[in-house]
């Protein structure tokens, strides 16, 4: 079967410009937009500390941005239909160089809630707009290199975030995390006026036109918006255990039913669920999800992992981070003239059982006595293969769709990967939790003085401190040995969430099979017959 025809009629259209210009443009928004989702966290205590903020009143520095972030993704596509796809990207710019000068100077918690808010939304329309605009500029064969360049922007940028961000922040100030974004911002908006242009085949609409699907919206924002609180805030009040959180999740899964409801029904809606029929779109979300929830999930474990049980400076852990990063950079250009040449599915399923090895991998390599050396090898087997497995879903997703729902097909797509990126880091936040609670239980029945082997190993213990000068060694020995305990259970329950990522690789990596065959050099990758 070949793809639609709709398809295919405006493909002779090309740039004025080099469209590697238009790449570099488009991409520099985008990354100042993905670096700033992550490069706040290191900051949040600093940030507390300087406003005169709680602890868990800081967080929504991160909620806030968040929120916004996701109500504008998954709308860009009517958006760009209103006011054309060049004119909402320099508002989007704009939007967010103007806030992040007011998140820069902000004297209250409550000015800087308001302008990541404000960030947010205008932070929502950069991605899918970079990435429509790349999809819409090159030809079938470039295509892959081309989103390799928007694979830095957003795979790479969440990796070097925190490392960038925690040593702004010991080196100046916390500010300086959200100031450094006007001068990207205005250039920024200087090459996109310059150079960035609306291909002739965009159907622009008024409002006279356009019916506003105000209904849809109101069960968007308050659905997504009430989820994202959810997925950020949920293991922080134990989950159902909180009445807020379960009249939230209430609300939540409410207004999602009744928005996939009436948008599948209405006329003209904001938001184009139909493109979900698509079997290749819909498997891609799948696969972009995932890609979300694997990517974000592992920035948060290795961190974690070395920085609670390990002792490493947030600065030590970030350079784990960064080497994996680095590596990305040069295997995305690779990926994606690979993409150019090969099928996309064969280049998903060889990431995805990269990643389900990697996964597995890393069970067994995971302990307390892993060294830094084993560590960066141990996250560059973990998150090389997203590369392979993020150039290729992303073309997919265009597969056989008119080339006029590219702004549609980019702004949903960025939207189920980064609220794959929230589900996962909630999820393996909780099984961390959960699982470290378990086998905290199971490790404590065998440290009872009933047990002959744990009373041999206290007194053993208890003699050598009480030989080294330690006082009160009998205490001092089952404060070490309940200390000892605790890090091996926590390190169980990083197994026990890799083991778990490595099932849903494995998932991934078979569902790869019900994408259909493509012509990488075919237009809009063209979709052949099984």
């Amino acid at each position: 079967m070949s793809a639609n025809a709709g398809a295919l009629a405006p493909a002779a259209w090309k740039p004025k410009v080099n469209p590697w210009l238009i790449a570099f443009v488009v991409s520099l928004a985008a990354f100042m937009e993905v670096l700033d989702t992550s490069i706040a966290n290191v900051a949040l205590p600093h940030i507390a500390g300087n406003l005169g903020a709680s602890s868990d009143e800081s967080t929504w520095v991160l909620t806030s941005y968040l929120v916004s972030n996701a109500i504008v993704l998954p709308i860009t596509g009517w958006l760009v239909s209103l006011v054309g796809r060049k004119r909402f990207f320099l508002i989007c710019i704009s939007l967010f160089t103007v806030s992040s000068l007011f998140c820069g100077i902000a004297p209250s918690l409550g000015i800087l809630l308001l302008a990541r808010v404000i960030q947010g939304a205008g932070g929502g329309g950069l991605q899918p707009m970079a990435q429509a605009i790349l999809a819409d500029t090159f030809s079938p064969e470039k295509r892959g290199l081309a989103f390799s360049i928007y694979g830095v922007t957003a795979v790479v940028a969440p990796s070097i975030g925190p490392t960038l961000g925690g040593w702004i922040t010991d080196n100046y100030t916390w500010r300086w995390i959200f100031l450094m974004n006007l001068p990207v911002g205005l250039l920024a908006l200087f090459l996109v006026i310059k150079y960035v242009e609306d291909p002739p085949f965009l159907k622009r609409l008024t409002l006279k036109d356009s019916k506003v699907d105000y209904v849809g919206f109101g069960f968007l924002a308050i659905g997504i918006a009430f989820l994202q609180i959810v997925l950020d805030k949920g293991q922080e009040d134990d989950w159902f255990g909180s009445h807020f959180i379960v009249a939230l999740s209430v609300i939540s899964v409410v207004c999602l039913v009744f928005l996939v409801i009436w948008e599948l029904r209405v006329k003209e809606p904001i938001l184009d669920l139909r493109l979900f029929r698509n079997l290749n779109f819909a498997t891609a979300s799948v696969m972009m999800f995932m890609v979300g929830a694997a990517s974000f999930s592992t920035t948060v474990l290795m961190p974690q992992f070395l920085q609670s049980l390990l002792g490493y400076t947030a600065q030590s852990a970030g350079m784990v981070l960064s080497a994996a990063a680095i590596i990305l950079l040069i295997e995305l250009p690779l990926v994606g003239q690979l993409a150019g040449r090969i099928q996309a599915r064969y280049l998903i399923a060889f990431g995805w059982a990269v990643l389900t090895i990697a996964m597995f991998y890393s069970t067994r390599r995971i302990d307390l006595q892993i060294s830094f050396a084993s560590a960066t090898w141990l996250r560059i087997a973990q998150y090389v293969p997203i590369g392979f497995i993020f150039i290729p879903a992303t073309m997919v997703a265009y597969l056989g769709l008119p080339q006029e729902k590219s702004n549609a097909v980019a702004g949903l797509i960025n939207f189920v990967r980064n609220i794959g990126s929230s589900v996962g880091t909630s999820a393996v936040t909780t099984i961390l939790a959960r699982r470290a609670q378990v086998h905290q239980v199971m490790l404590a029945s065998h440290t009872s003085f009933g047990d002959p082997g744990f009373r041999d190993s206290a007194t053993a213990l208890a003699d050598r401190l009480g030989q080294s000068g330690v006082g009160r060694p009998d205490m001092q020995a089952l404060t070490r040995i309940y200390n000892t305990m605790g890090n091996q259970a926590s390190t169980l329950s990083y197994i026990d969430t890799f083991w778990m990522l490595g099932i849903a690789a494995g998932i991934m990596f078979f569902l790869t099979f019900l994408l259909r065959k493509n012509n990488p050099r075919g237009p809009r990758g063209q979709v052949l017959a099984h």
